[in-house]
């Protein structure tokens, strides 16, 4: 399908207030925390759903639920993807099943790329892989830390092209958004994202995991959202991202982290708590892993 009219919705007056992270306005029937997933959601284990903030949009969001301008106007085409069937399909995975000791870090990238420089040191310097999951609009507005990222040899996920809530887009709107994210992320990066999907905000329905399915993805959520994109006005520290991290721990635990700063304090919580995570975890007897070891 072709997206020759794709527009962006205008902001008008002061500047919006985003927050570093994917949870603002979760599906309805979620609560805040590290509770049940949504209702909708077919999960394979219990985790925290999306967060809700009373404090603004997340940064990695965009306040448009269509394609801005910077989506291709080209037919979207996903690269090299088959659907998804079998034990993968149909579910918003929240763990990688496993009894083995091992941790996914993943981190989001959406409105800003404040923390990507010592996140990437910080992994290289400690031989930890990690999973990144980037918009197309990331990639677009931010292309040296998109490849930064590739470059460094970690696995990348699709995020959507501009990270609405997809449950309430048509079935045509939602494939754009999954297919036309992946052909910008590997027209940008040289990779190919799939079958790596995340939901923004971890909005995701019996019908969108459904049709992220077809085109070739497996949804992944999270076992445990940091909560650093909150930033102080959340009551957000180091000490409290490195607490909620080894708090969860357990094996095939997949940590939700961001690369955006708040833009409000400029925090980056989740950059510099990570040396502390990565430490601490490795005291409990984990390892790491990149989400290719739920998707094989």
């Amino acid at each position: 399908m072709r997206t020759s009219l794709i527009t962006r919705l205008a902001v008008a007056g002061a500047a919006v207030t985003v927050l570093a992270a994917c949870g603002s306005t979760p599906p309805p029937g979620a609560q805040r925390g590290t509770g049940t997933t949504p209702a909708l959601s077919t999960s394979a284990s219990p985790a925290s759903p999306p967060v809700t903030s009373p404090r603004g949009t997340p940064a990695d969001a965009v306040p448009s639920a269509t394609p801005s301008p910077r989506a291709s106007a080209t037919s979207p085409a996903s690269p090299g993807t088959r659907p998804v069937t079998g034990w993968l399909a149909g579910k918003d995975w929240t763990v990688i099943p496993t009894t083995r000791r091992v941790i996914a870090l993943t981190f989001d990238a959406g409105a800003n790329a404040d923390a990507v420089p010592a996140i990437l040191a910080t992994l290289r310097r400690d031989g930890v892989p990690a999973t990144f999951f980037l918009t197309g609009n990331f990639v677009h507005d931010f292309p040296t830390a998109a490849r930064s990222i590739a470059t460094g040899g970690f696995r990348i996920g699709d995020h959507t092209i501009s990270h609405p809530h997809l449950t309430r887009l048509g079935d045509a709107a939602v494939r754009q958004q999954i297919l036309g994210g992946a052909q910008q992320i590997a027209s940008v990066t040289g990779k190919n994202p799939a079958p790596l999907f995340r939901f923004p905000f971890g909005d995701a329905d019996a019908r969108t995991i459904a049709l992220a399915n077809q085109a070739g993805y497996v949804p992944v959520r999270w076992t445990v959202d940091t909560l650093g994109w909150e930033g102080t006005a959340g009551k957000i520290s180091v000490s409290v991202v490195v607490s909620r991290v080894l708090g969860a721990a357990r094996p095939g635990e997949i940590v939700l982290m961001h690369v955006g700063s708040n833009p409000d304090d400029h925090t980056t919580f989740d950059a510099d708590a990570l040396p502390q995570v990565i430490s601490g975890l490795r005291a409990q007897g984990y390892s790491f892993v990149t989400l290719d070891a739920l998707t094989g």
